[in-house]
């Protein structure tokens, strides 16, 4: 049986979804990923699930994500206009 963390989720709140300001976003290199969930660890707003899939409507491109990760498999991406 596997352990599940307790990692809340980002919810809208009264002024709306939080992504919409973000300057980088993360995105991850399936090939170098070896699926320990570190990102999602370490994610401080919970923007990370359980497949590993980043929602970038709540991810404010602070980068911890890309920094954490052991394999270097989540480079941060400057966001077009």
């Amino acid at each position: 049986m596997t352990a599940k963390l307790a990692i809340s989720r980002p919810v809208k709140g009264a002024s709306g979804k939080t992504g919409s300001w973000r300057t980088f976003r993360p995105v991850i290199d399936r090939e170098a990923c070896n699926s320990c969930g570190l990102c999602a660890q370490f994610c401080p707003d919970g923007c990370i699930n359980e497949e590993l899939e980043i929602d970038l409507e709540f991810c404010k491109g602070c980068g911890i994500c890309a920094q954490e990760c052991p394999k270097q498999a989540i480079k941060m991406v400057r966001e077009e206009d």
